[in-house]
């Protein structure tokens, strides 16, 4: 039975060898490889890039208190959120409300001087007003009684020397005339005494008692003042958020002075920066006011879209680093200062010569295997304009020419290319 074995497996093989020889004794050689290609035409792509940076609150407020006051309550703990104006904290304002009564009365005194001396003033200046008009009228008086009694004596002088009076009369007239006289240059002093008087006095837009009055009103309003600043200083008890936000930090516990030291930091977290750390090549491209998408590192519960608010310089001199700030919306503060995000930032659409993003043969994304017209395979010298990921706008060829779309083949330049496939397309974004 073995023996019949053999022989039965010597007959095959030899059939098989008759039936190579029969064919011309070798086997053809296969053709060369179908290779997917793509023909460059014209694109129109939106390039995005990634950034990975941190969140960085939208504003970070340290609160103080100017006050040496103790506190009466505290109302927040850390991690909670708080409105713009809510109350964190109440100081105690038992001494600042008992200066305020006193500085109120203070006040109060102050604005019935005003008055008074208001009143005085408008009482002296009448009394300067009626003391020039008496002393022009005792002028007046003063000048006719001396002119009536200088045409007497003129009389009386004629009359001596025609005999009809005596010179004892004549000298009597003549002394009458002389008190007259003395009796004009009183009148006219006590005038001008009146007229100064009244200037000095002024009226109430001016003169010594327009400026009794302006004294008297700038006291009560320093009076005011003081009492307002004691009214501040007790409103300013009232320790409030200035934001709406998150209590990150509680320093201060009933019966504490707040000294000079931050008493609570709260974090405005709505929205949020997301600080996004760039190079020179990305804030070259990045754009101020480009939509950005942001999603927390490691963590797939979407994405927080915004914009891009600032893109900055260096971060230290002599650096290459370069920070890119997004805004975000942050509902519900899901955001926290700190975490690692991921930024993709929409770059300015470009229009061109488009090929697969795959087609490239090396990182540097300047060079392309393309098919000549003999259907070899030829290394074209390309510059990348932008891409979206999937497509690539590039100078350096012509429409229409065959782009190798995988570039990691391992095709070598002169190598027959046949059984060309198109590349299958994807769609449109």
């Amino acid at each position: 039975m073995r023996l019949a074995a053999s022989l039965a497996l010597i007959a095959l093989l030899s059939s098989g060898c008759a039936g190579g020889r029969k064919h011309g004794g070798h086997r053809a050689s296969p053709g060369p490889a179908a290779v997917p290609t793509s023909a460059a035409a014209p694109v129109t792509v939106r390039p995005t890039v990634q950034i990975a940076g941190i969140v960085a609150p939208y504003q970070n407020v340290s609160i103080s208190s100017s006050l040496s006051e103790p506190t009466d309550s505290v109302s927040v703990i850390e991690g909670d959120i708080v409105a713009h104006g809510q109350v964190l904290a109440v100081l105690d304002t038992t001494d600042l409300r008992a200066s305020l009564e006193a500085a109120e009365r203070s006040a109060a005194s102050d604005d019935a001087r005003v008055s008074q001396t208001q009143y005085q003033a408008q009482l002296n200046i009448g009394q300067g007003s009626d003391q020039v008009r008496n002393a022009r009228a005792t002028v007046l008086q003063a000048q006719q009684t001396l002119k009536l009694d200088q045409v007497n004596l003129q009389r009386y002088q004629t009359l001596l020397d025609s005999g009809y009076v005596s010179q004892q009369q004549v000298d009597q007239q003549r002394t009458t005339v002389h008190n007259d006289q003395q009796q004009v240059l009183s009148a006219q002093a006590s005038l001008q005494s009146a007229v100064l008087n009244s200037n000095v006095n002024g009226n109430y837009q001016q003169g010594l008692q327009a400026a009794n009055v302006a004294s008297a009103q700038a006291d009560a309003a320093s009076a005011h003042a003081q009492a307002d600043q004691i009214q501040a200083s007790i409103d300013k008890a009232l320790i409030t958020s200035p934001v709406h936000g998150v209590v990150v930090n509680r320093n201060l516990n009933p019966g504490e002075y707040p000294g000079s030291r931050t008493i609570f930091t709260v974090q405005q977290l709505d929205p949020v920066y997301a600080e996004l750390n760039a190079s020179s090549e990305d804030v070259f491209r990045i754009r101020r006011g480009a939509d950005v998408s942001v999603a927390v590192a490691g963590v797939n519960t979407g994405s927080y879209h915004g914009r891009i608010n600032a893109v900055l310089g260096q971060v230290s001199p002599g650096s290459t680093n370069f920070t890119v700030e997004a805004i975000l919306a942050n509902p519900g503060y899901r955001l926290k200062s700190g975490m690692a995000v991921t930024g993709t930032i929409d770059l300015p659409v470009v229009t061109g010569i488009g090929v697969p993003a795959t087609a490239f043969l090396d990182d540097s994304h300047q060079s392309l295997m393309v098919v000549n017209a003999d259907g070899t395979a030829k290394v074209a010298k390309v510059q990348e304009r932008g891409t979206d990921g999937k497509t690539s706008v590039v100078t350096g060829i012509a429409q229409g020419t065959k782009v190798i779309s995988n570039g990691q083949l391992g095709i070598t330049a002169g190598q027959q290319i046949g059984g060309q496939s198109p590349a299958p397309q994807s769609p449109a974004p």
